[in-house]
């Protein structure tokens, strides 16, 4: 999907800067995509390793979107 592709040329960027992603030619059409998206549906899986996690302790938020708009399934922001 051309959103997923999008968080993959910020992790190209951050990964290799200075380099140019060899989509760079679709970035606003990436961006469009990705700001366009539905809200996340995480798995059951994936609610319940963060249940899980929760009950260890692991103090975390769920469905986190970092500054440079990376989505994440769970992080620790604050730290």
């Amino acid at each position: 999907q051309l959103s997923q592709l999008h968080m993959v040329s910020l992790h190209f960027q951050l990964e290799f800067p200075g380099q140019n992603f060899p989509l760079a030619h679709m970035k606003a059409k990436l961006l469009t995509a990705f700001e366009e998206r539905q809200e996340p549906k995480p798995s059951k899986l994936q609610r319940d390793v963060a249940a899980a996690l929760s009950r260890i302790g692991w103090d975390h938020t769920f469905e986190f979107v970092t500054r440079e708009g990376l989505s994440l399934d769970m992080a620790q922001p604050e730290t």
